[in-house]
C-alpha cells in the first residue's frame, strides 16, 4: 500500500514541486494539501494520512503548533518539519511538539523520499546527526536536572537499555550502537523497542529530546 502523503505549505509552488517529485514514486502518494495549519486540521479530520511534511513558518496556525495538535490525536500520522535554516529554533520546537524528525527545504530529492520512508517505517530518526546539533545548541533552553538524570519512567530501564538510550541520543545508529556493545543489530533494535514502550515514546526522535530534557546526555553529546 503507499504511503498516504499530506503537504502543509503556504508556498502553492513549492507544494507543486513536492507533488511532482512524490507523484513520480510507486510507493508514495499525496493524499492532500493544505495552505495553513488550520486548514491542514480540517483536512486531516476526514482524510487517512501516514506522513504530513510540515513547513514551519506559516500564517494563521504555525506549524509547530499544528504539530502538536496532530500528534496529540490517538494513532497520529508522522509529521516531517520542513525549515529553512539547519539549525532553527522552529525545528526543535518541532521536534518536542512530536514531530518525527526535521528536513532542510531544499534537501535532495532522494533524501526526502529517503525521510519519508524512513519515519513512515518508525525505526530510524531523519538525520540523528543534525537532530542532535540541533538539541545542542537549544540544549540551554531546557531545564537545568543538574545532578542526576531526574525522570521517574528512566527508572524502569535495565541498565543496558539505558546505555543503548544514550547512544541512541547521540545519534548512532542501530549497527553502530551494535558494534559499539557487540551485540547483534537484531538485538539493538529488540532494545530500542523496549525504551520506546517503556517510556511511552513515539520514534527516536523523542528518545533524543527525553535524554536532553532529562539530563541523561547533555550538551555535546556526552551521557
Amino acid at each position: 500500500m503507499a504511503i498516504r502523503v499530506m503537504l502543509v505549505d503556504d508556498q502553492v509552488l513549492l507544494r507543486t514541486g513536492f507533488r511532482m517529485v512524490l507523484a513520480a514514486q510507486p510507493d508514495m502518494e499525496v493524499v492532500a494539501e493544505a495552505g495553513d495549519g488550520v486548514e491542514a486540521l480540517q483536512v486531516l479530520c476526514s482524510t487517512a494520512v501516514d506522513v504530513v511534511l510540515m513547513d514551519v513558518r506559516m500564517p494563521k496556525l504555525d506549524g509547530v503548533e499544528t504539530t502538536r495538535r496532530i500528534c496529540s490525536e490517538p494513532e497520529p500520522p508522522k509529521v516531517l518539519i520542513l525549515t529553512t535554516f539547519d539549525l532553527d529554533e522552529y525545528a526543535f520546537s518541532g521536534l518536542k511538539a512530536g514531530a518525527s524528525g526535521f528536513m532542510l527545504k531544499d534537501v535532495p530529492p532522494a533524501e526526502l523520499l529517503g525521510a519519508i520512508r524512513a519515519v513512515h517505517s518508525g525505526d530510524a530518526v531523519v538525520a540523528p546527526s543534525t537532530t542532535r546539533r540541533l538539541l545542542d545548541r537549544f540544549a540551554p533552553m531546557l531545564p537545568s536536572t543538574g545532578g542526576e538524570p531526574k525522570h521517574k519512567e528512566l527508572d524502569r530501564l535495565t541498565d543496558r537499555e539505558r546505555e543503548v538510550m544514550v547512544l541512541v541520543a547521540q545519534g548512532l545508529s542501530n549497527g553502530e550502537i551494535a558494534a559499539r556493545l557487540v551485540l547483534s543489530e537484531a538485538t539493538v533494535k529488540t532494545h530500542v523497542g523496549r525504551i520506546l514502550t517503556k517510556l511511552g515514546l513515539r520514534d527516536r526522535v523523542q528518545v533524543v529530546v527525553l535524554a536532553y530534557e532529562t539530563g541523561l546526555v547533555r550538551a555535546g553529546g556526552h551521557g
